[in-house]
């Protein structure tokens, strides 16, 4: 009986030792004072750069306000991003901007059938700088610049709304040349004063690394590396992931497919070339088409990756491969863009941000 009670006993004691031991934590790393992650910023930005505690403090802070992980990674990924957009310059110059603009103004006034002359004499009345509005674009240099003659422009001179409306031809700007529509989308939480309007605090220092930190980094992503960040950076978010499943779709049906990420017609239910092609597999993915274009609907989020549609495909994928087929793949995009007068990619952008992001990475 004594031993019964014994042997109890012990094995009492044991669990309560267990249970002890498993309800301690884990020692956590202490919280990095602001002052040390400013340090490390200004340690990682390249040595050209000026005004470095300037950059480095609208970088922590963007980080701060959108709880992101200030860790080394993180924070080259956006100094990579923001050299090869810009060098570092808020308000960079494009070169052949002026020529740029005019042949923007021309294109939107033949669309609209309004004779070259009246466009051309609209433009000589003065603006609100006293000179006129064709002698500010002929020497715009930067696409702030741009962005305000045309700001002005649609509010003030004849004709100004009927040629561009609220469409301002400017859609990209800033350090990090963030789409001035995503800012605008995400501008709840935004932690500064907003000087007039978003569009003007996305080409600030302080709006442009706010903004296109959120653009590069606000979102989950399990990709393997870096690089595919950079390709959504240009591409829009999970294009890579999204790439992949097209090459899968394309093997899988002998469908030709462009792979550029984008899985539906969005705002629109005619489908499109990716979930056609997926239509022709239904059968072997136990899929209708209405199940089809659910999940595809989800290509813009993370839930993707966990649905029935993506499952599948890559079962198929994998079996017909004989082996894993990549879950990630560089866009085949084309850069398009009036100031882009080279055969340039989505691939190329992000090999040549990751070249910098590896040079970031050596100077930790």
């Amino acid at each position: 009986m004594n031993l019964t009670l014994l042997r109890q006993g012990a094995v009492l004691l044991a669990a309560l030792v267990l249970a002890s031991c498993s309800s301690k934590k884990e020692p956590q790393a202490p919280l990095r004072q602001p002052a040390d992650v400013k340090a490390q910023i200004r340690q990682l930005l390249p040595a050209q750069v000026t005004q470095k505690s300037a950059w480095a403090d609208d970088i922590y802070t963007a980080f701060r306000v959108q709880q992101i992980d200030a860790s080394v990674t993180n924070l080259c990924a956006v100094i990579a991003v923001a050299g090869q957009e810009s060098n570092f310059s808020a308000d960079a110059e494009v070169p052949g901007l002026a020529k740029i603009a005019w042949g923007e103004i021309d294109r939107r006034a033949a669309k609209l059938h309004i004779p070259a002359f009246l466009v051309r004499t609209a433009l000589l009345i003065k603006s609100p700088t006293g000179e006129s509005y064709a002698s500010r674009l002929d020497k715009v240099r930067s696409e702030k610049e741009l962005s305000a003659i045309f700001d002005d422009f649609i509010d003030i001179v004849p004709m100004g709304q009927t040629l561009f409306g609220n469409l301002n031809p400017v859609h990209t700007g800033g350090p990090m040349q963030v789409s001035i529509a995503f800012a605008e989308a995400h501008a709840q939480g935004y932690p500064y004063t907003v000087d007039g309007s978003i569009r003007r605090e996305v080409f600030s220092r302080r709006g442009g690394i706010y903004f296109g930190t959120l653009h590069l980094l606000g979102y989950p992503a399990d990709y393997s590396q870096p690089l595919y960040r950079f390709a959504d950076f240009n591409a829009g978010w999970y294009a890579s992931r999204n790439a992949a499943f097209q090459a899968a779709i394309s093997r899988a049906s002998g469908i030709r497919l462009a792979l550029d990420g984008d899985l539906i017609n969005y705002g629109s239910d005619k489908p499109g070339a990716t979930e056609l092609a997926v239509r022709t597999l239904g059968k072997q993915l136990d899929m209708s088409n209405s199940e089809i274009r659910r999940d595809l609907e989800k290509g813009d989020k993370a839930s993707f990756s966990d649905s029935t549609l993506w499952k599948q495909t890559f079962i198929l994928a994998d079996k017909m491969a004989g082996k894993r087929a990549p879950r990630e793949m560089l866009p085949g995009i084309k850069l398009e863009s009036p100031k882009i007068s080279r055969n340039l990619t989505t691939a190329w952008f992000a090999q040549r941000v990751n070249s910098r992001y590896q040079q970031c990475m050596t100077r930790r």
